[in-house]
């Protein structure tokens, strides 16, 4: 089985850009790599993703999940993922909407890249104001990838949310409970439809 290179790809970015490119280098170089660059559109061995994270973890010393948190967060937040921010914000007008629409998240990454099949995720109404996120944990830690995502959205949206990450309830499930403290808690960051403008 492989893995789309956009996956390792950012892991790539998000190190490169926190720690450096010597730190990035000895993680590849821990995982058992004899190469450092990944390219987005070709697909590597699956192994290579809980390698590379693994490694991480022990070149910078930090939990995994944490590590997945501050990806989820990059991948939102970094000037070279305008993209992502993007299509997520494309789901809504505010962070309710937004959370409702990541059940078609998949679908829609696949319509700007047609082979990236990300981990379902499915959003459950627990109570007014409380949600779970239920996520596939094919790729483990995938849950605190989408806290990091979530988080960064929430002060996008200009919202406060409470956020929490547990096991699923299922086997090979991963959930982020959230808790929407106010919806319109602070101006969010400008956005406009139109391409190339803030």
């Amino acid at each position: 089985m492989t893995m789309h290179g956009l996956i390792n790809r950012s892991i790539q970015q998000y190190v490169s850009h926190t720690y450096g490119r010597p730190i990035w280098e000895q993680i590849t170089t821990n995982a058992g790599l004899d190469f450092s660059d990944f390219e987005g559109m070709l697909r590597y061995a699956r192994s290579y993703t809980p390698d590379l994270l693994q490694s991480a973890e022990e070149v910078l010393g930090r939990p995994r999940g944490d590590i997945m948190e501050d990806i989820g967060a990059f991948l939102v937040c970094h000037p070279g993922f305008e993209a992502v921010r993007r299509l997520l914000r494309f789901g809504g007008v505010d962070f309710v909407d937004f959370m409702h629409s990541l059940d078609d998240l998949d679908d829609r990454v696949r319509l700007a890249v047609p082979d990236l099949i990300l981990p379902k995720v499915e959003l459950q109404v627990c109570a007014d104001g409380h949600f779970s996120l239920i996520c596939d944990a094919s790729i483990k830690g995938y849950g605190h990838v989408m806290m990091g995502v979530l988080r960064a959205m929430a002060d996008d949206y200009g919202a406060l949310a409470l956020l929490e990450h547990s096991q699923g309830r299922a086997a090979g499930t991963e959930m982020v409970s959230i808790t929407l403290v106010e919806n319109d808690f602070a101006e969010g960051r400008a956005f406009s439809l139109a391409a190339g403008v803030p």
